[in-house]
């Protein structure tokens, strides 16, 4: 029985989101989604400051990674037996507490702990994708998940914008104590907003339903398709603006956190074009749509090589890379929403693991990667992954894996 059958059945009549409650969850999944992505352009200042080799600050991302993709596997998927509404307010509080802790650590182990636990209770961002899924209505959902994403991909972009001028105006501190108090205020926004939920229980248990991701992932071929890509796409996105700070903070560039972070804004207009892509495999175009995207992200990182050379061709690069990435990853939660919505909160949680550690590996690979051979080298790695994804997409055309793109274009049109 899904969702929508199982309200009838109680006597409730959904009545879906309406647009303000859409756009609110939107930008509270904006703002939850921002906190994995402040320390990408102060991770020189938070070093600097923690006492941390240039080699090694790659694990302050690292860290968030491995705590996001933790609450991936244990937080979100409770949204699917608990009541969501109250998981989402207890989160918010907690993740208020936990960036109080990063803004105030006095040492590396603090401060990394810190980031383990923002990382974790990150996913917030997650539950909020799997709850305004679950209160749309059918006819609405494509649209309700469409734009509580474009709040994502805002939120992922102009993440680093934020954080920039704020690191510059106060201090790599000022950011964590901001995004705290903005948090406590959008808890209390939600608790009025977020319409309360029937008071019976799911009979499914919690680990019952936690062993059965993997198993969901195994026996769907879909699933695990969009899943590596997913991994391969957030490794290329993670490779590019983990290392950024680095050549742009360093002579002969030297430009202060405020510049570096106005990079965001330039990936932010490519990933605000990116939004059709939903539509476009609601129609059944899903599976080109990613095609082209791959082979858009794969030309990007030719121009993104050219950094220091010349900023404008990095621009457009960053312009296509970003446009191309959030191409893919609508698509991919259009398809895999609308496969089961009534175990959303497992499926969205099962596919941002996969996010989670290409992003982990991107990071931690970047910085790695320039010590030793500096931006060509982290040029290269982006591409890798980038071509990685487009073989396996190419792949998924020949005559002996013919039937899956045809499940994919066929459930993005259910």
């Amino acid at each position: 029985m899904d969702e929508k059958s199982s309200y009838i059945s109680r006597g409730i009549q959904p009545e879906g989101l309406s647009r303000a409650q859409t756009l609110i969850i939107a930008a509270a999944a904006g703002l939850s989604v921002g906190n994995i992505y402040y320390a990408q352009p102060l991770l020189d200042m938070m070093a600097h400051e923690i006492g941390m080799s240039s080699a090694g600050i790659g694990l302050i991302v690292t860290l968030t990674q491995v705590g996001y993709g933790l609450g991936l596997i244990f937080i979100v998927p409770l949204g699917d037996i608990i009541d969501r509404r109250k998981l989402i307010i207890a989160q918010g509080l907690l993740l208020a507490t936990a960036l109080v802790i990063v803004a105030t650590a006095g040492a590396k182990l603090m401060l990394l702990a810190g980031m383990g636990a923002v990382g974790l209770l990150a996913v917030l961002v997650q539950v909020l994708v799997a709850q305004a899924a679950s209160l749309a209505t059918q006819a609405q959902r494509g649209t309700v998940v469409g734009t509580v994403t474009s709040g994502v991909v805002t939120g992922i972009l102009a993440a680093r914008s934020f954080a920039g001028t704020v690191a510059d105006l106060g201090g790599w501190r000022a950011v964590y104590l901001t995004s705290a108090l903005l948090t406590v205020v959008m808890v209390g926004v939600l608790v009025s907003v977020l319409p309360r939920q029937s008071t019976e229980k799911n009979s499914e248990a919690y680990i019952p339903a936690l062993l059965s991701i993997p198993g969901m992932f195994l026996r769907e071929p879909l699933l695990l398709f969009r899943g590596v890509l997913a991994l391969l796409i957030f490794a290329s996105f993670s490779t590019f603006w983990t290392a950024l700070v680095l050549p742009l903070s360093a002579p002969p560039l030297s430009y202060s956190h405020t510049q570096i972070g106005l990079f965001g804004l330039v990936g932010l207009a490519g990933a605000m074009g990116a939004t059709c892509a939903g539509r476009l495999a609601d129609r059944g175009f899903g599976q080109w749509t990613t095609g082209i995207s791959l082979a858009i992200l794969l030309a990007s990182w030719s121009l993104i090589a050219f950094l220091p050379f010349s900023i404008a061709v990095l621009l457009l690069g960053v312009f296509l890379l970003d446009f191309a990435i959030q191409a893919v990853h609508v698509t991919n939660l259009s398809v895999i929403v609308a496969l089961h919505p009534q175990k959303s909160g497992r499926l969205i949680g099962g596919y941002m693991v996969f996010y989670s550690i290409g992003s982990a590996i991107g990071a931690i690979a970047a910085t790695a990667t320039y010590s030793r051979s500096n931006w060509s080298g982290v040029s290269v790695l982006g591409a890798t992954f980038s071509a990685i994804a487009l073989a396996l997409w190419i792949a998924s055309l020949l005559p002996t894996t013919a039937k899956r793109p045809a499940r994919i274009s066929e459930c993005s049109r259910e």
